[in-house]
């Protein structure tokens, strides 16, 4: 699996939400198939298998995070090259198509929460700012189409 950069704030809540699925989650999985085997025969109980799929997807949502925490590498906001566009910049563009101005700050994909103007590295307008200048331009292909957008700003 690929290196991924988080904020420490990012970091820190893969790793509760870690902990949370490990202890609640485990717990109340362990709950419902035991309610489910208390319920009789185990050949015929829908309850029995769907707790146990419910285990076996809660087991692997715990193993990708637990290979992301591995994977995982905290940026020093303090060190972001604000020369041109990277993870954790916060990048001021217009739209040259209706004028309309807006700023994202670039994050990791777990982090991305458009509500708050982040948006992930690996989404179509993320990856088509990655190391451009202010001044410059960048056509964006989008699920609207293309689009052109200029950089305005970049700052931490």
């Amino acid at each position: 699996m690929a290196v991924s950069y988080y904020t420490q704030e990012g970091f820190n809540r893969l790793k509760e939400k870690l902990q949370e699925l490990r202890t609640k989650g485990r717990a109340e999985i362990a709950r419902q198939i035991a309610e489910a085997r208390d319920k009789g025969d185990l050949s015929e109980n829908a309850e029995y298998d769907a707790a146990k799929d419910a285990q076996g997807l809660l087991e692997l949502e715990i193993s990708k995070l637990e290979e992301l925490i591995a994977n995982a590498r905290i940026l020093d906001e303090s060190n972001i090259d604000i020369s041109k566009v990277s993870i954790l910049s916060n990048v001021k563009i217009r739209n040259t198509a209706n004028k309309m101005e807006v700023t994202y700050t670039l994050v990791a994909e777990e982090e991305a929460d458009l509500k708050q103007n982040k948006i992930s590295v690996k989404s179509p307008i993320g990856s088509g700012l990655l190391g451009k200048k202010v001044g410059e331009k960048a056509e964006i292909t989008t699920p609207r189409g293309k689009m052109t957008f200029e950089i305005l700003e970049i700052s931490r």
